[in-house]
């Protein structure tokens, strides 16, 4: 559990993390994790996929008790309070809006009671303590706005796309995205000291993503945020705390259980916005290498020179041309030298060996475009033509000429029917009205938000990654393309049985299983949901520079602000569609 240290009035609100580690079975998560977040600092915390961004935020609410180390919290009142934003919502479906919006600011509303209470005891008795009570108490009540508080619900509401929703409505009817958004709500409205958002940009749209950076931004208490938004992180956090391995050494807080991406080992720290991290990572990376290269060698070195040494004045070595005596005087002194040698090298040898930095783990490259560009037919002229295609409901007129080669960008807001027309452009449905036009010969892939492996044999989540591969794309394409081939299935994963996978891992195998014979039309719906920073940075290069033809479907404003091919933008049923670039 956090400590919350009773402070004086005047003290600020912090998060301190010391030394945390978590294991859960005989797996590490995190290793040594120690950071501090200030008053209006706001940290973005990032990392691979299962690096522990998720268990740090638990950890830092007390919802999860340590293996090792400690948390501290502190706020000017001295009995801080933390608000954690998650999965589960902190309500009940049962409740109505208007309960969980009373819920939400009851601490709010009990500040300000308190402000009358102590003036009334002020009024009855005005002595020094309760003077003192009555300071306090209008302190508090003005650090947590409570004079404004209806103000701020209607501010809150309008600004997360929740003042159309009846007060009366019970939660439980709602849909999982406004759901989410009241949850946000919630917890920003309850005011907490430490605020610990877990990918809170989740089912928000571009207004509300500005209205949350908004208040974020003005936020006085310490803030911690795991995001895969990068557009959000670079415009939002004042420094980013990076949870993928560091060039640690072997010395640690605990014994290390495993390696690679999602041990956790200790946090790195980039002062900056996210364009800043991008730089300082790779820096990072190449120093990071090039120190364990050096101290390999150096390692090989002084191993062969305590080796060496122990050879040299042996009891058998004589010199050539001195007396007995002289020999033995020599000899002596041979020794003497050898072994101060010996154990200087031997000394500096285990120094070395402990302080040493760990193996840089080979980073999940998103080499997947790149492996299958090899195999990917050379094309000309149209691949797909849709001519005022409907889906009644769903997807509003559309007319679309897409070249072989062409990058094409899908946009609009939720609802706008970017999946559906991807699905339309896979063949998986049928126009209500107007017509779909395929080129004989032309193949076309779709990667869905929502992954269904294929299970020819039936076998269930028992299978591992590498089975559900290998009996997806064939015995012999896996012999020639293996799943490595793409660097988006980490090793350790390989084997491991898919019904454990993240959603993210399972939706990696299922790209890589679409790569693994490319088809001339790629279609990619959502593609940097549930990848990492990196991952996703390097999916939007090798998009880039495919010989494919690539159509994206994305809300991800990262992706949207540095796409340099067409860009279709859907307004939504009935409205229709326009063009841009």
């Amino acid at each position: 559990m956090p400590h919350h240290s009773s402070s004086l009035p005047a003290q600020p609100s912090q998060l301190r993390v010391e030394g945390v580690s978590v294991s859960f079975g005989n797996r590490r998560v995190l290793t040594d994790v120690s950071f501090t977040v200030g008053p209006g600092q706001r940290a973005g915390l990032i990392g691979e996929n299962g690096s522990g961004k998720t268990t740090v935020l638990r950890v830092a609410a007390g919802v999860l008790v340590p293996d090792s180390g400690q948390v501290h919290v502190t706020a000017p009142g001295g009995r801080p309070r933390v608000g954690l934003l998650h999965q589960e919502p902190p309500f009940s479906l049962h409740s109505s809006v208007a309960q969980v919006l009373d819920d939400a600011v009851a601490p709010v509303r009990a500040a300000a009671r308190a402000v009358d209470e102590a003036a009334a005891r002020l009024a009855t008795t005005p002595d020094e303590p309760s003077a003192t009570a009555y300071a306090r108490a209008l302190e508090s009540a003005e650090r947590h706005g409570a004079w404004d508080v209806d103000a701020r619900i209607g501010q809150m509401l309008d600004g997360l796309g929740l003042a159309d929703v009846p007060r009366d409505l019970p939660t439980g009817h709602l849909s999982g995205g406004r759901r989410a958004r009241l949850s946000l709500a919630w917890v920003l409205l309850n005011d907490p000291d430490v605020l610990l958002l877990d990918e809170p940009t989740n089912h928000l749209d571009d207004a509300a993503t500005a209205h949350l950076g908004s208040v974020l931004r003005s936020w006085a208490g310490p803030v911690l945020i795991a995001s895969h938004d990068r557009a959000f992180l670079d415009e939002t956090v004042t420094t980013l705390l990076d949870l993928d391995p560091a060039p640690t050494s072997h010395v640690l807080a605990a014994p290390l259980v495993g390696d690679g991406p999602g041990t956790g080992m200790g946090v790195a720290r980039f002062t900056g916005t996210f364009t800043d991290y991008l730089h300082a990572r790779l820096d990072a990376r190449e120093r990071w290498e090039i120190r364990y290269r050096d101290e390999q060698a150096r390692l090989k070195r002084l191993r062969a020179a305590v080796r060496d040494s122990r050879t040299v004045g042996h009891r058998d070595w004589q010199p050539r041309t001195e007396s007995r005596i002289a020999a033995k005087f020599y000899a002596d002194r041979n020794a003497t030298a050898v072994s101060r040698r010996v154990n200087d090298a031997r000394s500096r040898l285990e120094d070395l060996e402990r302080e040493q930095v760990r193996r840089p783990p080979a980073e999940l490259w998103f080499r997947g475009l790149s492996a299958a560009s090899a195999s990917t037919r050379t094309r000309s002229g149209p691949v797909l033509l849709t001519s005022a295609a409907t889906v009644a409901g769903r997807l509003a007129a559309t007319s679309l000429q897409i070249s072989a080669g062409e990058k094409l960008l899908v946009t609009g807001p939720n609802g706008s029917g970017k999946s559906t027309l991807l699905h339309l452009l896979a063949g998986h449905l049928v126009p209500t009205s107007g017509t779909l036009t395929v080129p004989g010969g032309v193949r076309v892939g779709l990667l869905t938000q929502d992954v269904n492996l294929p299970d020819p044999h039936g076998r269930g989540e028992s299978r591992t990654a590498r089975q559900v591969y290998d009996d997806a794309v064939g015995a012999q394409r896996s012999a020639d393309v293996p799943l490595a081939t793409f660097g988006l299935v980490a090793g350790r994963d390989e084997n491991r049985p898919v019904g454990v996978l993240s959603s993210g891992q399972r939706r990696r195998l299922a790209l890589a299983i679409l790569l693994a014979d490319p088809p001339d039309v790629l279609l990619l719906d959502e593609p940097t949901n549930h990848l990492s920073l990196m991952l996703a940075t390097q999916l939007e290069a090798a998009i880039g520079s495919h010989p494919g033809t690539v159509v994206v479907a994305s809300h991800d404003r990262w992706l949207r602000r540095t796409w340099t091919g067409r860009h279709l933008h859907l307004e939504g049923w009935p409205m229709g569609c326009r063009g841009e670039g």
